[in-house]
């Protein structure tokens, strides 16, 4: 059965599109059978892995709402071992639509329950909010994890977040679990960047990913060429980093 992994934070441009893009493509070159689901309307994921979000017909949008077969919307990569359910603006209405429906919060947790078998690993790429999308993908995951930029407001935001992982694992889902809290965006010539670390690190010790992702230009190149960056520039340091935290995020 496949592990079902969400990729949160609240905030934006903390990295967490680029880590579900590049995470989910470090474990299909390990030859593990990865899903990767866009859940933001902004579908950065679906292009930043080489799919025209803008042409892509059926979407996560169709599955959630109008109860279209999840095999009508999951795409092969380019990555070997890697499929997607892409996403678009279509997405953006999803939140009120579902407003209405039976089950609403649970809608994403059914569609995945039908595939779940064929993959070892599904990572959702939620949107930016703590809204009915996200809540929709904590209930369907078994952890998160939070990329977590390294800069002087990095905790503003951080105790809500974590405050709604408890609940829904209160209320909702009783397996939801931090998988781990992950630094990004670190330069090590920074002061700043250095103390965000040491103190995520003193505060929440184990639940901090070993691995930490650099500032590397190659790395926020690689989405506007549509590739991963094992795909993109595979010697650069943004490639090691994410191959590094694959490997850490399967022992």
């Amino acid at each position: 059965m496949g592990r079902i992994v969400s990729v949160v934070n609240q905030k934006g441009g903390v990295g967490k599109t680029t880590t579900a893009i590049n995470l989910a493509a470090c474990l299909a070159a390990a030859e593990k059978r990865v899903l990767l689901i866009d859940f933001d309307p902004q579908g950065n994921a679906t292009s930043g892995i080489g799919i025209d979000k803008d042409n892509v017909g059926k979407t996560i949008y169709h599955a959630i709402i109008d109860d279209v077969g999840v095999e009508y919307v999951i795409k092969q990569t380019e990555v070997p071992y890697l499929q997607m359910i892409p996403s678009n603006s279509d997405l953006i209405g999803a939140e009120i639509e579902l407003v209405g429906m039976d089950r609403r919060e649970f809608r994403l947790s059914s569609i995945i329950k039908s595939i779940l078998n064929r993959y070892d690993y599904i990572l959702i790429d939620c949107p930016p909010s703590l809204g009915l999308l996200t809540v929709n993908a904590l209930i369907a995951s078994q952890s998160v994890i939070i990329p977590l930029q390294c800069e002087y407001y990095a905790l503003e935001g951080l105790t809500r977040l974590l405050e709604t992982v408890k609940l829904i694992n209160q209320g909702f889902n009783s397996q939801l679990v931090i998988e781990g809290i992950l630094l990004t965006m670190f330069d090590a010539r920074n002061n700043i960047c250095r103390q965000v670390e040491k103190d995520v690190r003193e505060h929440f010790k184990d639940e901090v990913f070993k691995t930490v992702i650099p500032r590397n230009v190659r790395l926020s190149e690689a989405p506007s060429f549509g590739k991963p960056i094992i795909m993109y520039d595979i010697k650069s340091k943004g490639a090691f980093s994410y191959l590094t935290l694959a490997q850490e995020f399967m022992c």
